[in-house]
């Protein structure tokens, strides 16, 4: 059995391998530079991790895997532009670095590498496989759309929240490992059950992501804090915070929400003292804890020796656990 480690070192060494033409170069430099540092690859590991709980031949899985991270950066680079984000993995953004024109036409190419990637599976899983990743490509869409609309709204309620939530984020982890699975050629309850372990755990992921961005160490963090508070995202953290103050508090909080002119480190740091105030932070963690818990009851289902999925298990204590 492949440790996440042993899967992410091959995910990067296959990256490398990725081949892109050198001309136009504004169109595929920025794609190269996307893919360069090396990150996590979470998603790619967990197709790789998928596959090998039910199979030893985990290279069959890797054009997948490939194709997911593809996808995954190239909703980064969109993200970014619609986000106005000016950093990513402690190094500007695309949009920034190169224009926002040539970041939604970078990452339009990033799509359709991505099918030339998944159209490389072998075997019986071709169809399914495809007919998964086109179903979770149009979530992650859905799930950004409903983010960008809670923005101008304060109204959203935890069900709307987690709902987006698993659209933007979940789904992704989810298919990762589904794919993994159907790949490595499991039976369908044992597919859908790591489904439901990636959903939970995906969902506890952004939740960690959300509460990072306010809490997280700049130093550790790999891109700049507070985005979410001067963007009005509603997360989690800001829905409770409507849920719970009051008075002058609350009074407080509507202001910065509404202001259209503000010094944004100003912003962050009054809105995260409201916050501490209510114990958002608290709050926050218990969830986290909640859907760690939910993803881990599904791992207990599944029928294969604990060994195969004992590095899974880390993974999700992983989560839990991380900085950035």
């Amino acid at each position: 059995m492949l440790t996440l480690k042993e899967c992410q070192d091959l995910i990067h060494v296959c990256l490398k391998e990725v081949s892109l033409p050198e001309f136009p170069s504004n169109l595929y430099e920025p794609i190269r530079y996307m893919l360069e540092p090396e990150g996590k690859r979470i998603r790619p590991a967990l197709v790789l991790l998928g596959c090998n709980v039910f199979s030893d031949e985990v290279s069959q899985a890797i054009p997948a895997a490939i194709a997911i991270e593809v996808f995954h950066n190239f909703t980064l680079m969109h993200d970014d532009i619609m986000d106005k984000s000016l950093m990513r993995r402690n190094r500007h953004s695309v949009h920034v670095k190169w224009t926002p024109n040539i970041a939604l036409l970078s990452g339009d190419a990033m799509v359709i590498k991505a099918y030339e990637m998944l159209a490389e599976i072998k075997g019986p899983s071709f169809f399914r496989v495809f007919s998964l990743f086109n179903e979770t490509a149009l979530k992650v869409c859905e799930g950004q759309q409903y983010d960008m609309d809670f923005e101008s709204r304060t109204d959203i309620s935890e069900e709307d929240y987690l709902h987006m939530v698993e659209l933007k984020t979940a789904v992704l982890l989810a298919a990762s490992l589904k794919i993994g699975a159907l790949i490595g050629g499991a039976d369908n309850n044992s597919a859908d059950l790591l489904y439901e372990f990636g959903r939970n755990i995906g969902i506890a992921f952004q939740l960690q992501d959300d509460f990072l961005d306010v809490y997280a160490n700049p130093l550790t963090f790999g891109k700049e804090k507070g985005n979410d508070i001067v963007s009005n995202k509603k997360t989690l953290l800001l829905i409770q915070a409507l849920k719970l103050a009051t008075g002058p508090v609350r009074d407080e909080l509507l202001h910065w929400l509404n202001a259209e002119c503000f010094d944004r480190n100003e912003k962050i740091e009054r809105i995260k003292l409201i916050y501490d105030q209510l114990h958002i932070d608290e709050l926050s963690r218990a969830r986290v804890k909640t859907y760690h818990e939910q993803a881990l009851a599904m791992l207990d289902k599944i029928s294969c020796t604990t060994t195969r999925i004992s590095e899974l298990r880390e993974f999700s204590d992983m989560l839990m656990n991380r900085i950035k």
